[in-house]
């Protein structure tokens, strides 16, 4: 399979301390890649780096073929992101929210509609697509939230904490929502909930202080640290360091 998303040597500093520091790994196409590390890793740094919003120090990554320093406007055409802060507009209703998002981007009237429509119908916001989006609970903001970064049709979407927050049932039937989007588009996602992580993810990383210390499946970072499951092997991984 042909990969999405290959990171090479990838470093940002700020000032003399690196958050990020020569990273390097492959996303494959159609997938869902986890970034596991603890507050000040260096995930959401490597995110900002892959999605425009910060200049790498040094390295590069292709996206789908294109560098993120040479060719930066580009890979942004292709690439989104929904943040841990729900980045939606609190007084438009949801359907504004989305008609908004794919209006900056440069969507005609008829696109707009017909993809708005799809929003709605994907992310289940029929019974709310009228309401203004800062009456709707925490669950509810972060699908619309989600379903905005969607909308421009990017090929790889960034998932920064998708959950963070939710109570229980609103995170499952997250999940459920982020399952149905592997089939759709490339995946990377930053959590600090391993069940997500085991229910969702084909592949894993674990950053430490700005590095990466381990990368695979599941089972193979299970296997590495001669664990029972993914805490257990993320707590003998990060906790080396």
């Amino acid at each position: 399979m042909a990969n999405a998303l290959e990171i090479k040597e990838l470093k940002k500093e700020y000032g003399s301390k690196a958050a990020v520091n020569k990273i390097s790994f492959d996303v494959e196409e159609d997938s869902l890649f986890a970034l596991l590390g603890v507050n000040g890793a260096g995930k959401t740094t490597t995110i900002k780096m892959l999605t425009g919003l910060a200049n790498p120090t040094s390295g590069d990554a292709m996206i789908f073929g294109h560098s993120i320093v040479n060719e930066k406007e580009l890979v942004k055409t292709f690439v989104n992101l929904s943040p841990q802060e729900t980045s939606i507009a609190p007084n438009l209703s949801v359907r504004e929210n989305l008609e908004f998002m794919a209006g900056i981007y440069g969507m005609d009237k008829e696109k707009t509609a017909r993809k708005t429509q799809e929003m709605i119908e994907m992310f289940s916001l029929q019974e709310v697509e009228k309401d203004k989006a800062k009456t709707l609970s925490g669950g509810w903001q972060r699908k619309v939230s989600i379903a905005m970064a969607l909308i421009t049709e990017p090929k790889l979407l960034f998932l920064d904490e998708p959950t963070l927050g939710l109570d229980v049932l609103a995170r499952r039937e997250l999940w459920n929502v982020i399952e149905k989007l592997k089939k759709e588009v490339t995946i990377v996602l930053t959590t600090h909930y391993m069940e997500e992580v085991e229910a969702l993810a084909d592949k894993i990383a674990i950053m430490v202080s700005g590095e990466v210390k381990a990368i695979g499946t599941l089972n193979e970072l299970i296997e590495q640290t001669g664990t029972k499951n993914l805490e257990e092997a993320f707590v003998s991984i990060a906790g080396k360091n």
